[in-house]
């Protein structure tokens, strides 16, 4: 990512600043005036008002007035500074735990102050802890104005980010940028009167609509700051078409024979979407295209299909996948599929042997194997592919920005045609979220599960309920059926009293002696690993403990019951994954969540999301509302920057807008798209999505 230039002498007017301060800044992404105009408060004090000390209400921010009584440092129970102020109402004992020489000088018998604070019930009366202290003549005038109290960082105080930005307002150009008809269509104020009331609201506006996000001024800055996001993420798109990539038409000779010899038709799902990938890979420009679909939607087949059109046309195709048990799955699935069409498939991991490795990269090299599938040693340096055509890559959102880019850039020289790039991702991204943050990509779903899975059931059992779980497994085994047991540990932390996987694999040993009870887990070798698995997949192993390395790509159709111990620990997305590695064969499947009290409030909303749903659009759309998108998508995976004011859920019509109006500006005003452009994201480029 190109450094973005540091406030100083010659950064946009604002003067010498020194460098601590500067530094201080740019760590809350401060680099220019404009940015500082945008910096918007979190929340607001009211300092326009005293409330005399016997009406101050509890337990709520208020400043009251008096004159100091008595000052003196206590020791007991620790060192700290004790102040008592009264007025002609009462009086109030001001406590400070951690203060400097200064405080006390300023809260000398006989000051004069205002107290800015929470007031609460202490054990000798009514006291507030740590509050803001200003030293004032009587009868001095109050503000005018809320006071707004903005996100900071360590060293940088409220007062003096109060008077760079009152600065930058002064200095700034805040002219208007939105067409006015487009303005008078969303009932939107003027920029520079929202900025205002933002930064200095008046008495009388509702500070819970200043707070909550709903006033007016919010929803025009709401609404510029996701403009700003579409023309970006609108460029981007604009600016990868331009680009050449090779022409994959396909001729059917591997694609007709593999869809004959398999034992299942496509769903009309996958048709759609195997349609939508051929055009686009049939075009001269970069195919960048996310496949999305719920756990056992069928992804692995259409990408499969999409890299045999690369093959028809004599070009290579890779598969990466975030784990090795994932990669390897895809590998054995790729091989049973194509070796009868006489194609080599090579495989690169982490864990591979030299011999085994310098032999896969060979093939790639000498084109003997026109497909690759391996983990993230695909993008390490030695790995060469003469003629790329296409990039897949597996549980995109499990990658870096940087890693999904290393792929595609292993086409040969700077000149060549970029490959054009699948990402496939389990985890369904709700409808705003996607228009927000993912307008830059084509995207197909897979909305259709094929027939033959059998629904599962999932059920919430109490920790105290544990043994008839373990009856439950007995029951399942005896019966031919293999069941996994998830946990969230390898070993025991101090911190979190879980039960972990070596500990549940040695207790389930000594309760179910009949049974082969297998264990995997991170931190095994990988032929450990494969060895385990392996004896699973052939029904050797009835009981697999794990940890969340079985979440994606394991596929046993007898496993039909999932166990998951501190089910409120995992993630909605984790848990829905896990689930759906049951329910892949003819038998009735279960996934039962065990739970420990007392239950988080969050925890609580989870496994409640967990139990009443089974699609995954619905799960991932409350996954949106509990987290919110910063989490659900991730900073570092999205490489896009995650909004500081819109809100996909409560802000989804001004998405829609948004998205409109950037086709409209950018197609007819491109002038005013990149001055908006500018205002939000100045000379800083994105890292845009690979």
């Amino acid at each position: 990512m190109p450094k973005v230039q540091a406030l100083s002498s010659t950064s946009d007017g604002f003067g010498a600043l020194p460098k601590p301060l500067a530094s201080r800044l740019n760590k809350l992404g401060l680099f220019r005036e404009a940015d500082l105009v945008l910096h918007l408060p979190m929340r607001y004090e009211d300092e326009t008002r005293v409330v005399p000390i016997a009406g101050a209400p509890l337990g709520v921010a208020t400043q009251v007035e008096g004159v100091v009584q008595h000052c003196e440092i206590g020791f007991r129970p620790r060192r700290q500074l004790v102040a008592r102020i009264a007025d002609e109402t009462g009086e109030l004992t001001l406590r400070f735990l951690n203060f400097y020489p200064s405080q006390q000088k300023q809260l000398a018998e006989g000051a004069r102050v205002r107290v800015f604070g929470e007031i609460r019930g202490g054990f000798f009366g009514d006291e507030m802890v740590h509050p803001r202290v200003k030293v004032v003549r009587e009868g001095e005038a109050l503000p005018d104005a809320l006071s707004p109290v903005y996100p900071t960082t360590a060293g940088l105080a409220q007062s003096a980010l109060r008077k760079l930005i009152d600065r930058a307002i002064k200095q700034a150009d805040m002219g208007e940028l939105l067409p006015e008809a487009l303005r008078k269509t969303l009932r939107l104020p003027e920029f520079e009167r929202s900025v205002r009331a933002l930064h200095h609201p008046q008495p009388g506006m509702s500070i819970a609509a200043l707070e909550d996000r709903s006033h007016p001024a919010w929803r025009r800055i709401k609404f510029e700051e996701l403009l700003a996001q579409q023309l970006s993420l609108r460029k981007a798109y604009a600016a990868r078409r331009a680009r050449r990539a090779t022409v994959l038409r396909g001729t059917g000779a591997l694609s007709g024979p593999l869809l004959a010899s398999l034992p299942f038709a496509l769903t009309g799902a996958q048709q759609r979407a195997v349609d939508e990938i051929a055009r686009d890979l049939a075009t001269p420009h970069p195919m960048q295209r996310l496949l999305q679909g719920d756990v056992g939607s069928g992804k692995t087949i259409v990408a499969t299909l999409a890299m045999l059109q690369a093959v028809e046309s004599g070009w290579q195709a890779a598969l990466m996948a975030p784990t090795e048990i994932l990669a390897e799955q895809h590998f054995r699935k790729l091989e049973s599929w194509l070796a009868p069409l006489g194609i080599k498939v090579a495989w690169l991991a982490g864990s591979q042997k030299k011999k085994a490795r310098e032999a896969a990269l060979a093939m790639l090299a000498s084109g003997e194997a026109m497909l690759a599938v391996g983990t993230h040693a695909l993008i390490e340096d030695p790995v060469a592919f003469p003629r790329l055509g296409l990039a897949v890559v597996d549980e995109q959102h499990r990658f870096g920005v940087r890693q999904r880019l290393a792929l595609r850039e292993k086409h040969e020289g700077a000149g060549a045609p970029l490959p054009h790039m699948l990402m496939m991702s389990a985890t369904p991204i709700p409808r705003t979220l996607a228009m927000s943050f993912y307008a830059d990509l084509d995207v197909s779903i897979l909305d259709e599960l094929p027939p033959g899975r059998t629904p599962i059931v999932t059920k919430l059992v109490s920790d105290a309920r544990r043994d008839q779980v373990v009856a439950k497994v007995r029951d399942a085994c005896r019966e031919g059926r293999q069941a996994y047991w998830v946990c969230p540990l390898i070993e025991e932390s101090e911190t979190l009293q879980l039960q972990t996987a070596v500990e549940t694999h040695e207790r389930l040993l000594a309760e179910l002696p009949e049974l082969k009870i297998g264990l995997v887990h991170g931190r095994l070798k990988a032929d450990e690993k494969a060895a385990v698995m392996g004896g699973f997949v052939r029904n050797e192993v009835q009981v697999l403990v794990a940890t969340t390395v079985i979440e994606v790509g394991v596929d046993v159709p007898n496993a039909s019951l999932m166990v998951i111990e501190h089910a409120e620990r995992f993630g909605l997305a984790q848990l829905h994954q896990l689930r759906g590695r049951v329910g892949r064969g003819a038998a009735a499947s279960a996934c039962i969540l065990i739970y420990s009290q007392p239950l988080s409030q969050a925890g609580r909303a989870r496994l409640k999301v967990i139990y009443e749903n089974t699609d995954g659009f619905a799960i991932a759309q409350e996954d949106l509302r509990l987290r919110g998108p910063g989490e659900f998508i991730g900073a570092r995976q999205s490489g896009s920057a995650l909004l500081r004011y819109a809100d996909l859920e409560t802000d989804a019509d001004l998405v829609d807008a948004a998205r409109a109006a950037a086709e409209e500006l950018l197609a007819r005003q491109p002038a005013a798209a990149a001055a908006i452009l500018e205002r939000w994201h100045g000379g800083r480029s994105e890292y845009l999505k690979a």
